[in-house]
């Protein structure tokens, strides 16, 4: 193992784990640089188990037991080790989870080779929310939806907390982004899906008259937590669907939605 002791806050060896607060984050390189941070050893075993690469560990001393055989698959990659209140300073919170990894994020996906071979897709349109992102993923790994395709103004998949909710799901389903959207609704219909929109509109199915179709392909398009889809994505889709109500309740979040519409249209 590559084990390289910390003394002090300033080392600049460690420069991809300072100010990991969720605030800091949302200023910092992690896209650009080609990198992400995974949370927990949990989750980092997740990601290098789906064949990311670590570029460094970042742990306290009492958790080297139990990612020994971790850090023997990675020799040449050091292991920054650290007491709790160091690591704390260089993070900006407390590593209650035990460790952390900076990884490189992997080669992007191909969107026709993913189509070619999924039956159920999720369609994530502007959400915003990491911790919606990282729910509807756990709910995606969990519910047999074979890959996530998210729009240009989606939150990132890779952001730490949307890691963090999925409990690392985000490594095993397959996820691309897209680059053009609602356009790219065509290729997804000529790759055979039917689309099919959550939106509470006059003329919706319901979850259950969807699912009772038994569509061979199908894409549930999921829209951001505020202002739902947009009206060219529900002008261009096959299909909308809701969630029947009761309650009082006219909608639910979109996490919670999601994970009703995963089960109910499982193939």
């Amino acid at each position: 193992m590559n084990l390289q002791y910390l003394d002090s806050a300033n080392d600049p060896r460690v420069l991809d784990y300072t100010s990991l607060t969720d605030t800091s984050l949302r200023r910092r390189r992690e896209p650009e640089e080609g990198m992400y941070i995974a949370e927990s050893s949990k989750v980092l075993r997740r990601a290098v188990d789906a064949g990311h690469r670590p570029r460094s560990f970042f742990l306290a001393e009492k958790w080297l037991p139990d990612l020994t055989d971790v850090l023997e698959r990675f020799p040449e990659v050091p292991a920054f080790v650290g007491t709790a209140e160091v690591l704390e300073e260089i993070t900006g919170f407390h590593l209650h989870r035990g460790a952390l990894a900076a990884m490189e994020r992997p080669a992007p996906l191909e969107l026709g080779a993913l189509l070619g071979t999924a039956r159920r897709i999720a369609v994530l349109e502007d959400i915003v929310d990491h911790t919606n992102i990282g729910a509807i993923f756990r709910s995606a790994a969990a519910l047999q939806v074979d890959a996530v395709l998210v729009t240009p103004r989606c939150a990132d998949p890779l952001y730490r907390r949307a890691i963090r909710v999925s409990m690392g799901t985000v490594f095993q389903v397959p996820w691309v982004r897209l680059t053009d959207w609602p356009a790219q609704l065509r290729q997804l219909r000529e790759a055979g899906f039917v689309t099919a929109a959550l939106a509470l509109r006059e003329d919706s199915l319901t979850l259950d008259e969807l699912s009772a179709r038994r569509d061979e392909r199908l894409a549930l398009v999921l829209g951001t937590e505020g202002d739902g889809l947009a009206e060219t994505t529900l002008a261009g889709v096959d299909l909308a669907v809701r969630i029947p109500m009761s309650g009082g309740v006219d909608s639910l979040n979109v996490a919670a939605a999601s994970a009703v519409a995963f089960w109910e249209c499982r193939p």
